[in-house]
């Protein structure tokens, strides 16, 4: 398949090839791109289920929206949420004016139904929100919903002449595996798994075209700021409808990387990303440097001229950093080690090397080695276990690991 606006956006940016989330899973990784944190300092540490109505991002925590807010930001997040379904954590309760869009996990693209809970029997509701009221709008496909209200926030927000902060938070491709016919139609030659996969992500791509289009026809995509990515490596769960195969690929796929979703693995936190900015970052590069969700709020704040040491976040301490110099610079990474857990794993990465401990390949599949050491410059994929080979490494880079779980564990109790 292609993706023509996504390619274009590259063109015109930056492509980063080591880019991480913080997590493998979507609501801890949502937390640190929003907070500038890793998940459990911010205090989201697993999946929020739909009826853990006080979960979420806790009221403690500042926000991109919110951050930005003293500066004349208008702000607004249109699709998915998953960082807490109660008004006390609701996008509306971190800075973001406007909401439309979904609270839970994931829902039904048409009906907009979320149908979790299943074991126990289908326990449907309805999860549909424009800010604190519930609306309906069955029948239309999720989203499609999402491009047309960011299209629309772009033209008031430009005939309002205010800076704007737009969260667009696409919740496709992700189970239930839905897209229009049109869409179907273009892929008439794939399998249905790769077919219903591809319409997915054509669908994103078309909405990427329209919100760039809206953009300059504002007059200001020159002087916007874009970052694309994703949450999470592709799923090999059954309930994303693809099940029935000996083979995990399940119409996603992380290419050459090790592991899928809940993995610690590259194929679970290594993300594709892209920035563009025409006005202050050179176009067409690629950059190999190591980056990570969690210094999206420091870089945003930092192009954007707000010093993140006044306002809402004066006396935070972020663990994500700016990537102004290292972009506009040529600076190295700033990240000397990065660090994951999630359900028993632990990971870190120091320049090329990467430690796995407990790795799992998803939710269900262990792999053999509990401790498994790779060097990414010669092996991207973590097909080769060198643990035994530099046994003083491991045990560095276990040490650091477990200190930095034992503080993030502290910050979570």
């Amino acid at each position: 398949m292609t993706t023509p606006n996504l390619d274009s956006l590259a063109g015109e940016g930056i492509r980063f090839t080591n880019w991480y989330s913080n997590s493998p899973v979507c609501s801890p990784s949502r937390a640190s791109l929003l907070t500038g944190k890793y998940p459990a300092r911010a205090g989201v540490g697993e999946i929020l289920g739909a009826k853990r109505g006080l979960d979420g991002l806790p009221s403690t925590e500042v926000t991109l929206a919110k951050a930005l807010k003293p500066a004349g930001y208008r702000t607004a997040l249109y699709g998915k949420w998953h960082l807490g379904v109660s008004e006390e954590t609701s996008p509306n309760a971190h800075g973001f004016d406007e909401f439309f869009g979904f609270k839970a996990g994931c829902i039904d693209f048409y009906s907009h139904i979320f149908y979790w809970g299943q074991g126990h029997g289908v326990n449907p509701l309805h999860d549909l929100w424009e800010n604190e009221t519930e609306v309906w709008e069955n029948g239309r496909y999720m989203t499609e919903l999402i491009t047309e209200r960011s299209v629309d926030f772009i033209k008031r927000s430009r005939e309002q002449e205010d800076p704007f902060f737009l969260f667009v938070s696409y919740n496709a491709p992700h189970y239930p595996m839905h897209a229009p016919k049109e869409y179907m139609d273009r892929f008439a030659h794939l399998p249905w798994d790769r077919q219903v996969m591809a319409a997915m992500i054509a669908a994103v791509d078309d909405g990427v075209g329209e919100i760039v289009k809206a953009l300059k026809a504002a007059g200001c995509y020159e002087n916007t700021v874009i970052f694309f990515s994703s949450d999470n490596g592709p799923s090999s769960e059954s309930r994303n409808w693809l099940d029935g195969t000996e083979d995990v690929y399940y119409g996603g796929t992380a290419g050459i990387f090790r592991g899928h979703k809940a993995s610690l693995f590259e194929g679970g936190i290594r993300e594709p990303a892209i920035l563009s900015w025409p006005n202050g970052l050179e176009g067409g590069q690629v950059r190999d440097e190591v980056g990570v969700m969690m210094d999206i709020v420091p870089t945003f704040l930092d192009l954007a001229g707000v010093d993140p040491a006044t306002g809402p976040l004066e006396g935070a301490e972020l663990d994500g950093s700016s990537l102004k110099e290292m972009l506009l610079m040529g600076e190295p990474s700033p990240h000397k080690q990065l660090f994951w857990e999630y359900q028993g794993q632990l990971a870190v990465r120091e320049g090329d090397w990467k430690l796995v401990l407990n790795g799992k390949l998803d939710f269900e599949r262990l792999v053999p080695d509990k401790v498994h050491l790779s060097d990414l410059s010669k092996d991207p994929g973590e097909r080769s276990n060198l643990a035994d080979l530099h046994p003083e490494i491991v045990e560095r880079l276990s040490r650091d690991v477990q200190a930095w779980y034992e503080e993030v564990e502290a910050s979570r109790s």
